[in-house]
C-alpha cells in the first residue's frame, strides 16, 4: 500500500487530517516518510538528490559554526563537560566540518558531549561514516539531553517541522485540512468551520490581517524554541539557528514540496518529496525568551558569514589549492550574495541570560565587530 492508499484510507475511516499532520506522515511515515527511507541531499547532477544544503556547499560553513560554537565556550568560562548538539544533522557534513576547524582549540575536543537528533536510520548511518572515530550519542528529543552547559546547531532544520495553516474568513480563522478529493481516491485541501480557538493560535501580529490571508504556525519549532528557552535560563550555553523565512511574523503561504530540485504539489506523491516551510523567527524568539533566554537576530547569512571571517577563510583555500579557485568563489557568492542564499536565509541566537553569559553581549557575528 502506498502512502496515498494509506492516506485515503486514514481520511475515509478517521475524518481530515490538519496540514500538520499531513507533513508529518509525509516526512517520517516508518515506511514511506521521505526522511525514512534515504539519503535526500545532492545537487541536480547527482542521482537521487533533491536538494543541497549549505554544508554541502562548502566546508566554510561547517567551519565557521563550529568556530562560532569555540568562541562561545570560551567566552562561557570553558565549561566540561558542555554538550555540543546538531539538530537534524543531514550526513554529518555540518558537525565533521566544526570538529576539524576545532581541534586544536584548547580544551574544546575534550570538552564536548557529542549529540546528534535525528530519526532517520539512514541519515545516521552517513553521519557515523562522517564523523569517523568521534563518539556520538543519537539522541530522537531533547528531552533526551543531560542537565548541562549546551551548545547548539540547527541549520535548516526547523523548515520541516509540520505547520498548521489557518486562513482569515469573514465569520473568524478556519484551520486549512486534507481532506478527500471528490473522486474518493485523491487528497485534495478543505477548512474546517471557523473557531474562536484558532485565533488563540495565530501569531499577535497577524491576528487582524486581511480575509482571506492564510498563516502557518510551527507548533514543533515553538515547543523546541521554548525548551531551549528554558534549558539556557537554567545552564549557560548557546543556540545557532540558520534557516531560512523572513525576519517578521507574516501572512502567506509558503509550504513547499521539492523534488529532483523542482517544486511539485504538495499533495502529489506523499513520502516522495521533501515537505519545507518559512521559518517564522520572530514567533521563535519569542517563544525562547518568553522561558528566560536572549535572543540575538535574526541577521541576514551573508553579512552574518562575513562577520565570522568566510572571505577570509576562502582566500586561504583559494590559495592552498589555486586548482579549486573557481569553485571556492562560487560557493562563497552561493552563501554570502542577497540573490543567491544570502537574504533569505538567517541566523538566530539564543543566549543564556546575562547572569550565567555575560560574555555572549552579543555572540560572535551579531555585534558591531
Amino acid at each position: 500500500m502506498s502512502l496515498t492508499e494509506e492516506l485515503v484510507r486514514r481520511i475515509g475511516q478517521q475524518g481530515p487530517l490538519t496540514v500538520a499532520d499531513y507533513m508529518r506522515l509525509c516526512l517520517t511515515h516508518p515506511v514511506h516518510g521521505y526522511y525514512m527511507t534515504g539519503d535526500p541531499f545532492g545537487a541536480p547532477s547527482e542521482q537521487g538528490g533533491d536538494f543541497v544544503t549549505a554544508p554541502e556547499i562548502s566546508q566554510m560553513f561547517g567551519e565557521l559554526l563550529g568556530l562560532w560554537c569555540a568562541d562561545a565556550w570560551q567566552r562561557l568560562g570553558s565549561p566540561s563537560p558542555c554538550l555540543l548538539v546538531e539538530l537534524g544533522p543531514g550526513r554529518g557534513s555540518l558537525m565533521a566540518d566544526a570538529l576539524r576547524a576545532t581541534a586544536r582549540v584548547p580544551g574544546f575536543p575534550a570538552a564536548m558531549d557529542l549529540h546528534l537528533l535525528e530519526a532517520s536510520p539512514a541519515l545516521r548511518d552517513a553521519q557515523g561514516r562522517a564523523l569517523g572515530a568521534h563518539e556520538v550519542t543519537w539522541i530522537e528529543s531533547l528531552a533526551e539531553l543531560p542537565e548541562a552547559p549546551l551548545l547548539l546547531i540547527a541549520n535548516e532544520f526547523f523548515d520541516a517541522l509540520p505547520v498548521r495553516q489557518f486562513e482569515r474568513r469573514e465569520d473568524g480563522w478556519a484551520e486549512r485540512l486534507v481532506v478527500l478529493g471528490e473522486d474518493g481516491r485523491s487528497l485534495a485541501f478543505g477548512l474546517a468551520p471557523p473557531s474562536p480557538l484558532n485565533a488563540a493560535l495565530v501569531p499577535a501580529p497577524l491576528r487582524e490581517a486581511a480575509t482571506g490571508s492564510l498563516v502557518e504556525i510551527c507548533p514543533a519549532g515553538l515547543s523546541l524554541a521554548a525548551f531551549l528557552g528554558d534549558h539556557l535560563a537554567r545552564h549557560p550555553g548557546a543556540a545557532l539557528i540558520v534557516d531560512y523565512g523572513p525576519a517578521e511574523s507574516r501572512p502567506g503561504p509558503t509550504l513547499q514540496a521539492l523534488h529532483r530540485h523542482q517544486r511539485q504539489d504538495v499533495l502529489q506523491e506523499p513520502g516522495w518529496a521533501d515537505l519545507t516551510a518559512h521559518v517564522d523567527f520572530q514567533s521563535l524568539a519569542e517563544a525562547a525568551t518568553a522561558k528566560g533566554a536572549r535572543a540575538f537576530g535574526p541577521l541576514n547569512q551573508g553579512p552574518f558569514l562575513q562577520a565570522l571571517g568566510i572571505e577570509t577563510r576562502a582566500a586561504q583555500l583559494a590559495a592552498a589549492a589555486p586548482e579549486q579557485a573557481a569553485t571556492v568563489d562560487a560557493a562563497l557568492k552561493r552563501l554570502v550574495e542577497p540573490q543567491q542564499m544570502g537574504a533569505l536565509f538567517k541566523a538566530l541566537a539564543l543566549v543564556s541570560p546575562e547572569s550565567l553569559a555575560p560574555g555572549l553581549s552579543p555572540p560572535a557575528g551579531f555585534g558591531a565587530d
